[in-house]
């Protein structure tokens, strides 16, 4: 496509995961180090109506990037314990970069927050920190 550019979008969260209360204001000591590799990369890809994983496992203290991409439509994720919500946008429009903190072990879930039909609201997923 001619003149098309894919967009990819760096979302570097001011909370960690599991923050305590997320109605606080962003602690800048708590924000995930942008140039730090991280401890893991997970490649999600949405499609009505799945996330695939749909199921993720970290470990405590690991920087985690979770790297969202469309295999057709808009999708949105939304995940609640860490204050995100994003756009997906539809296959071959780009990717969206989500990097936290897995600070607290626990299960934490995900949705997609964008209406994408019938089974939108089966489109769901968790991440388990250990």
């Amino acid at each position: 496509m001619k003149g098309h550019v894919a967009l990819s979008l760096t979302v570097v969260l001011a909370w960690s995961l599991g923050a305590q209360d997320a109605s606080r204001k962003p602690d800048a000591s708590r924000k995930p180090d942008a140039s730090r590799q991280p401890d893991k990369v997970v490649s999600i890809v949405t499609e009505r109506f799945a996330f695939s994983p749909s199921r993720i496992r970290v470990k405590q203290g690991s920087l985690v990037e979770l790297v969202v991409t469309s295999d057709d439509t808009d999708h949105g994720f939304r995940l609640p314990g860490a204050n995100v919500d994003v756009a997906i946008p539809q296959q071959g429009k780009g990717e969206v970069r989500i990097r936290f903190l897995a600070n607290k072990k626990g299960v934490f879930p995900f949705e997609c927050s964008r209406p994408c039909g019938a089974g939108h609201n089966l489109m769901r997923g968790s991440i388990e920190v250990e």
